[in-house]
C-alpha cells in the first residue's frame, strides 16, 4: 500500500504533480524544476522530505553500539553534534549513507535513506545484541521539512524562540507553535535547516513558512540541487556493490574504530579502485543520464540539465585514470555519442 505525507493535502493544492518513491506518493514538482531550483539558489525553497526513516539508538552503549555500525568516529560527535557516514556490509558494501545527530550523551537519532530504512532498522536491530543499548524505529513519530537557500534561515527564524542551530549541529527550537528537532544540515549545497515535527504538527508549520516565503519545491529540483554539488544518492552513487573508497567518501571512513566493513574498506584504500566517481559537464548539447554508458568502460550515476550552469552535468564511475578533472569522456546516450569533460567537484560551489 503506498505511503502519504501528511502534507500530502497541502501539496494538492498546490498542484503537485506526484511520483512514486521508495513506497511513498511524494510531489516532483509544483510549477517546474528549474523555477524550483532557482528559487533554493536564489532566496529559499522547502521540500517536504517525511518519507525519509529515523532511528533512535540509545542506553549505556549506544555510542559503542553506533561506533560498531557506522564508519565515522562516533566518539567525535558532542552533543547537540551531527556527523555523516556510511553503513557498511563487512565487505565493504554500502547499504546506506546517513547522518546521525547526538541528543543526549547516550541518545542518538539517526536519520536512514526512505529505500533502505526497514533494511537499517533491521541491521541496527540485529547488530544490538551484547550491546546495552535500546534501538526503536522513530520514523512513525516524525514528519520533516528542508528549508534551503540564502533566505531559507531568515525566514524559519522569524518563527523561532531562539537563534537558529548552526551547520551541522541539532538543537530543540519552538517554531510558532511547534516543538521541533532543528537540524543545521541540507541536501542541496546551499545553507539551511532540517525540521523535524510530529506529523499532527506539520501542517500548520509548513503554511506558516511558505507564507512567509519558502516556496514549495519537489523532489526533481531536490535531485537536481544535489547533482550540482555533486552529493551522493543511495542507489545510484552508491550501492552493496559500490563502497565509499570509489565513491569519494574515504573521509568519513575511519577504519581503526572498526566498524563493520572496516577491514574490507582499508584494503581498497590501499590497493586502489579500479574505477572512481567523477562529476563532469557535457561539452555540447545533449544531457547524460542514469545508466548510459561510458565509452571505454564505466557507467553514469547521475545525469541531468543544470539549471544552474544551463549544460548538461552529471557524475559518472570511469576507470581511475580517467577520474581528474579535465580529462574527456564519450557517453553513448540512446546510441549518439556525447562528449563530456571531468570537472572538479562541485559543479556549483556550495555555500552551506
Amino acid at each position: 500500500m503506498i505511503r502519504r505525507s501528511p502534507l500530502h493535502d497541502r501539496h494538492v493544492g498546490a498542484g503537485a504533480r506526484f511520483v512514486e518513491f521508495a513506497g511513498w506518493e511524494m510531489p516532483i514538482q509544483y510549477d517546474g524544476i528549474r523555477a524550483e531550483h532557482l528559487r533554493v539558489r536564489e532566496r529559499a525553497g522547502m521540500f517536504d522530505v517525511s518519507h525519509m526513516g529515523q532511528i533512535e539508538t540509545s542506553g549505556p552503549q549506544a555510542e559503542a553500539l553506533l561506533q560498531r555500525l557506522l564508519s565515522n568516529d562516533v566518539t567525535k560527535v558532542p552533543v547537540g553534534g551531527a556527523q555523516y557516514s556510511v553503513l557498511c556490509r563487512e565487505d565493504g558494501g554500502a547499504l546506506d549513507d546517513l547522518f546521525t545527530y547526538r541528543l543526549g550523551a547516550d541518545e542518538f537519532l539517526t536519520v536512514t535513506n526512505a529505500a533502505n530504512h526497514e533494511r537499517d532498522l533491521a541491521w541496527f536491530v540485529a547488530h544490538a545484541g551484547g550491546f546495552e543499548a535500546e534501538v526503536i524505529d522513530r520514523a512513525p513519530d516524525w514528519a520533516m521539512l528542508a528549508v534551503q537557500g540564502p533566505s531559507a534561515r531568515e525566514i524559519v527564524q522569524a518563527i523561532a524562540d531562539r537563534p537558529l542551530p548552526v551547520r551541522h549541529t541539532i538543537e530543540r527550537r519552538q517554531l510558532g507553535a511547534a516543538d521541533t528537532l532543528v537540524c543545521g544540515t541540507g541536501y542541496t549545497g546551499e545553507d539551511g535547516v532540517e525540521i523535524l515535527v510530529a506529523p499532527s504538527a506539520a501542517g500548520p508549520l509548513w503554511d506558516e513558512l511558505v507564507r512567509r516565503g519558502a516556496a514549495p519545491a519537489g523532489l526533481g529540483a531536490r535531485d537536481t540541487l544535489r547533482t550540482e554539488v555533486c552529493f551522493p544518492l543511495y542507489g545510484q552513487e552508491l550501492s552493496e556493490t559500490r563502497g565509499p573508497i570509489g565513491a569519494r567518501l574515504g573521509w568519513c571512513c575511519k577504519e581503526d574504530t572498526g566498524f563493520i566493513g572496516a577491514e574490507a574498506v582499508r584494503k581498497v584504500r590501499a590497493d586502489g579502485t579500479a574505477q572512481r566517481l567523477a562529476a563532469f559537464v557535457v561539452d555540447g548539447p545533449g544531457i547524460a543520464r542514469h545508466g548510459n554508458p561510458v565509452v571505454g568502460g564505466g557507467e553514469v550515476t547521475s545525469g541531468t540539465l543544470s539549471p544552474s550552469l544551463g549544460v548538461g552535468i552529471g557524475m559518472a564511475y570511469v576507470p581511475i585514470e580517467r577520474s581528474a578533472a579535465g580529462e574527456r569522456l564519450r557517453i553513448d546516450v540512446r546510441g549518439r555519442v556525447r562528449e563530456a569533460i571531468v570537472r572538479e567537484a562541485p559543479l556549483v560551489p556550495k555555500r552551506g
